[in-house]
């Protein structure tokens, strides 16, 4: 078993890693249905929550079908960390988490994200405003460091952990690298094998398949493993890996009834919690991912990502009921 706090996983847990404009409730509920362990929202600007920023409060919403959720924050400033700290609190999470990883430019920019690898002074502080003002558990999300030449994650873990922080999530790639290379365990595994690190230490990179999940995890001795992009428009991986492990063997491809259930499913929830005009447009860019690899749907999939009415999309839907799935033989 593994503990944040008092929050207790399965032994080797598999988290859903905050993802922006992806990690939302739709497509949260797809992944905890499918077996993920713990998940996070997107990530939250302190100074959109202080402002009352509405997208910044659209996104502290949870369920409790959720749990254990936690709620990431990002920012640059002491103050504006503890009191959005405070914010998250009143909705109730299992847990904050906070953003050191994030290398987008317009993050970065604000001496936030992965801009913050460049102070560890000023990571120490933000983090430890943050447990200073909660009661809620503490997580942090990061990178290896800025850059090859500044590789500084020991110390961070190290550093991190002294302020308080209950599990630790890292990046197997610098700011730098953004998303492209691959990511490096071995500094995650020398991190976990520091006696002197007693936190739950997770690691994320390139986790794409039942098989390299569990390579992963025998080869570097993490205490679980965070995927993103790999469960975009694909929520089954999360069961998957935990029948490899169990198994050995690895689960059938999901049909493609179960590919439309999901699709669907996905695009129901969005209009519930978005209203019927966003959720429709912004499922659109998820249907390239369930149905990826599908032969002869390429007709389909065109109309699925660039329709923009409710009506239109469920017609296709309808047509590909009727007249695509019966044509196939096994999928």
């Amino acid at each position: 078993m593994v503990k944040i706090g008092n929050i207790e996983l399965p032994d080797f847990p598999l988290l859903l890693a905050p993802m922006e404009d992806v990690s939302d409730p739709p497509f949260r509920r797809l992944c905890k249905m499918h077996g993920a362990d713990l998940m996070y929202t997107e990530f939250i600007s302190s100074e959109g929550l202080i402002r009352d920023a509405i997208k910044s409060r659209q996104k502290l919403d949870i369920f409790d079908y959720e749990r254990p959720i936690g709620i990431q924050i990002f920012g640059g400033d002491e103050e504006a960390m503890a009191i959005s700290a405070k914010i998250v609190e009143t909705v109730q999470p299992d847990l904050v988490d906070i953003n050191f990883g994030c290398p987008v430019k317009k993050v970065v920019c604000k001496g936030a994200g992965a801009g913050v690898l460049k102070d560890i002074d000023l990571m120490v502080k933000l983090t430890k405003s943050v447990v200073e003002s909660t009661h809620l558990p503490v997580t942090v999300k990061t990178r290896l460091g800025w850059d090859h030449d500044s590789i500084n994650i020991d110390e961070v873990a190290q550093r991190l952990q002294d302020t308080g922080i209950k599990a630790l999530a890292i990046h197997g790639r610098t700011r730098a690298q953004m998303y492209k290379g691959h990511s490096d365990w071995t500094h995650i595994a020398r991190v976990k094998a520091n006696p002197n690190i007693e936190i739950p230490i997770f690691g994320n990179g390139d986790i794409d398949s039942p098989q390299k999940a569990v390579e992963y995890k025998e080869k570097y001795g993490v205490d679980g493993i965070m995927i993103g992009r790999a469960a975009i428009g694909y929520p089954w991986i999360f069961n998957h890996i935990k029948h490899y492990r169990e198994t050995g063997e690895l689960l059938a491809e999901p049909t493609m009834n179960e590919r439309m259930e999901a699709a669907k499913n996905h695009l129901s929830w969005a209009i519930d919690w978005k209203g019927e005009r966003t959720g429709v447009l912004e499922t659109r860019m998820h249907y390239t991912n369930y149905f990826k690899g599908i032969p002869n749907f390429k007709p389909y999939r065109t109309k699925l990502v660039t329709q923009d009415n409710l009506v239109d999309l469920m017609q296709t839907f309808d047509e590909i009921e009727q007249d695509f799935i019966p044509t196939l033989e096994n999928i």
